[in-house]
């Protein structure tokens, strides 16, 4: 027992976030190699599938084209590049979603002498392709696509200049992308609309994106109810004499979470806010980086009440920055440097969450050239629910329900004031296996599952550590 209390203690002292694992460089040859901007996700997850996709100039600067490649092993390992454009204009700034085993991809595309906006998918998770296909038809550019799926229901925002001046514009297909219906405009003023992001969730699609109507960059938001078929009207998010772009929308269930870089306070910082009611009214702005450089290129995902957010800092060499939040953005986590550069640095990150694991992509030139790399962090979703907020009286953790069980069991915990929180999981060696919950958490009943498919019968223990409380309870897993 002496020897597990202190592996326990050598664990605590351990750096929270140690679950990140090792950059992995996904590319390796002489030529620039670049993920797209935030707007644009470069990476997408679904079952045990990891799917990346970036444009690369190793056949010519003057002929980039699209690559795609895909882990099978939830980002464990990737198999060989795939080239998926040939043709001799520009292929460039690519999006990836996925559903079930569909993968679509978008991008904007010169072959036929302006950017127009192409698309092609794979129904087998990414094993075969099918043909391009050309989304748009206008005579003015059509540039910087963004893409949100949901089951059969494909959506696509970019920025287009048929109008005179750029406005956003989307289109749908409501087959998987079989085919598609016409082009919709969403804007309509006098300023230009650029950036555009979108997100579904259920028949609710959001779009956000900025906008200088008002003689300067602000963040706009609109709205779908009905998958796409009718908007809604335009809503200013944000309301300051200073430029505001760079925004990026994610959405589940009710809640709707918009990032952007806001140069406000002297220098860009990213700011957040959220809405709890698909839209309909908006939270305050929310400060997420206090820095003396700049940040840029926010990325988020959400799914439920875990919120990830990636971005990039330019105070000095630029690193890519991570924070969290496991409660539906009402509080957020404390910001952890990804990568360290003692040459080069890293930009223009995206993320994407696969059950338990958190998947970022993003371009790095620690090699003096741009490559793309790849960072897991295969337990870092904490699967918390708060059960009630009625505020407890003392800290408390219980046993865990079923006991014995197979393979999944719930764990609760009181918090009676907001306090740092840290439940972990370990075997029967004293080694950490899983971290449950690491994060500031306000006042409030929790609940926390754990599933211990991968794990072998035997007995196992969780303990709660956080503001002047620690316990420690056993399980047993019986399989």
């Amino acid at each position: 027992m002496k020897t597990f209390i202190i592996i326990f203690f050598f664990l605590i002292t351990c750096s929270l976030y140690s679950q990140w694992l090792s950059d992995v460089r996904i590319t390796n040859d002489n030529a620039y190699s670049y993920t797209c901007f935030n707007n644009a996700r470069g990476v997408a997850a679904a079952g045990n599938y990891v799917h990346l996709v970036w444009f690369d100039d190793r056949n010519g600067f003057s002929n980039r084209e699209i690559y795609y490649i895909r882990s099978t092993n939830y980002g464990a390992s990737f198999e060989a590049e795939n080239r998926l454009t040939n043709n001799s204009g520009h292929s460039m700034l690519a999006c990836i979603a996925v559903s079930v085993s569909v993968v679509h991809v978008v991008w904007q595309d010169d072959r036929d002498g302006n950017n127009e906006i192409y698309y092609k998918r794979s129904t087998d998770n990414g094993n075969s392709w099918g043909s391009d296909i050309r989304l748009t038809n206008a005579p003015s550019l059509s540039e910087y696509p963004s893409l949100a799926v949901s089951g059969l229901s494909v959506n696509v925002v970019w920025w287009d200049y048929r109008d005179g001046d750029a406005e956003i514009y989307y289109k749908r297909s409501t087959n998987g992308g079989v085919s598609w219906e016409a082009d919709t405009r969403l804007t309509s003023n006098s300023g230009w609309s650029l950036g555009p992001s979108v997100s579904i969730s259920g028949s609710n699609v959001h779009c956000v994106w900025h906008d200088n109507r008002d003689g300067n960059d602000e963040i706009y938001y609109k709205s779908s109810a009905d998958g796409g078929t009718t908007w809604g009207s335009d809503i200013r998010l944000t309301n300051n004499s200073s430029p505001q772009n760079d925004a990026c929308v994610s959405s589940s269930g009710s809640l709707v979470h918009v990032v952007w870089k806001d140069s406000r306070d002297g220098n860009l910082e990213i700011y957040y806010k959220r809405s709890t009611d698909m839209g309909l009214t908006w939270s305050a702005d929310t400060r997420m980086t206090t820095t003396t450089g700049q940040t840029w290129y926010p990325s988020i995902v959400a799914s439920g009440q875990q919120i990830h957010l990636v971005y990039d800092d330019f105070t000095g060499t630029p690193e890519i920055y991570y924070i969290r939040s496991t409660n539906g953005g009402a509080t957020w986590g404390t910001s952890l440097q990804l990568t360290t550069h003692t040459t080069g640095g890293s930009f223009r990150p995206s993320v994407a969450i696969l059950d338990s694991s958190i998947h970022v992509v993003f371009t790095d030139t620690r090699h003096g050239i741009e490559e793309i790399y790849y960072k897991l962090n295969p337990t870092g979703v904490m699967r918390i629910s708060l059960i009630s907020n009625k505020i407890p009286s003392s800290f408390s953790l219980s046993q865990n329900y079923p006991n014995p069980f197979n393979p999944v069991t719930t764990i609760r915990f009181d918090i009676p004031k907001s306090s740092f929180v840290r439940l972990s999981v370990y075997d029967v060696t004293g080694r950490e296996i899983e971290v449950l919950a690491n994060e500031n958490l306000s006042a409030g009943k929790y609940e926390v599952k754990w599933d211990a498919g991968k794990y072998s019968s035997g007995v196992y223990f969780y303990r709660l550590l956080t503001d002047g409380f620690v316990h420690t309870r056993k399980m047993t897993l019986v399989k």
